[in-house]
């Protein structure tokens, strides 16, 4: 460890108890309001809930008071109502999309988000199902299930969309689409995640590696692989999973937020 790192964890008596204490620190209601998560927290209805944390957590790259701006412009393209806009819109409401862009994330691709969720949500009440599509069971065959899923309607889709949408059949760490499900599967009675999916469980999924929890993670010796990809996020998360075999993934609170917050 470096002199750095040693300051920061010297008043700890393991690594885990330095990880306990800051995943309890930031897995807390403050942390929603300047996080993607606070999109879908702006709804009760399980289906928005779904959609909104769906849509922003793909947009989640870059600043995220740009994402949360780009999430809420979504929102109110969908009158405020994004499953009932979903089911019920004309195909002149789509026009006002047209301008809608977020980095590489343009018009195309967010017509055919909604194009997937109109034909998803006609014969589903959750998108849970869509990742429980693979009879293996693992997060990683239900990742690549999904992949084939979404990018599976081939009357419309663009191919340009499939890049965002991550799988672990190209090695992807799939950043993004693992965040999402740690804020549908995660259960706790902090008020951060929903838990409002019940067939996937905690102990099944995998940490999302942001940049800054590949750098506290490689800063606390919890990571080797040097390549930050799917094989790193099983790795890191298997390093977790020693230290809470149920719930591996509360730790992303502790990495992050020491991250985030600048503690190394």
């Amino acid at each position: 460890m470096n002199d750095e790192l040693i300051i920061n964890t010297r008043h700890y008596a393991s690594v885990k108890d330095f990880l306990d204490t800051k995943a309890d620190q930031y897995n807390r209601p403050s942390f929603i309001e300047r996080d993607p998560i606070s999109i879908p927290h702006r709804f009760s209805l399980k289906q928005d809930i779904e959609i909104m944390g769906f849509w922003a957590a793909v947009l989640a790259w870059g600043q995220r008071p740009v994402i949360l701006k780009k999430s809420t412009e979504l929102i109110d393209l969908m009158d405020g109502a994004p499953y009932d806009f979903i089911q019920h819109h004309e195909e002149s409401d789509l026009k006002r999309f047209l301008a809608f862009k977020h980095r590489t994330f343009n018009a195309i691709d967010a017509l055919y988000f909604l194009h997937f969720f109109r034909q998803y949500f006609q014969k589903h009440d959750s998108l849970e199902d869509a990742f429980l599509s693979d009879p293996a069971g693992t997060v990683e065959a239900s990742l690549i299930a999904f992949h084939d899923r979404f990018c599976g309607l081939t009357d419309f889709f663009p191919e340009r969309t499939r890049k965002h949408i991550a799988t672990p059949a190209r090695n992807s760490a799939c950043k993004r689409l693992l965040m999402f499900l740690r804020w549908m599967v995660r259960q706790d009675d902090r008020g951060v995640d929903f838990g409002v999916w019940t067939r996937l469980k905690p102990a099944q999924l995998v940490i999302p590696i942001d940049v800054h929890v590949n750098r506290v993670a490689r800063h606390l010796k919890l990571l080797s692989r040097p390549q930050t990809d799917w094989k790193a996020a099983l790795e890191l998360t298997e390093t977790l999973r020693q230290f809470d075999p149920t719930d591996p993934v509360r730790y992303d609170f502790a990495l992050f937020g020491v991250g985030v917050e600048g503690e190394l």
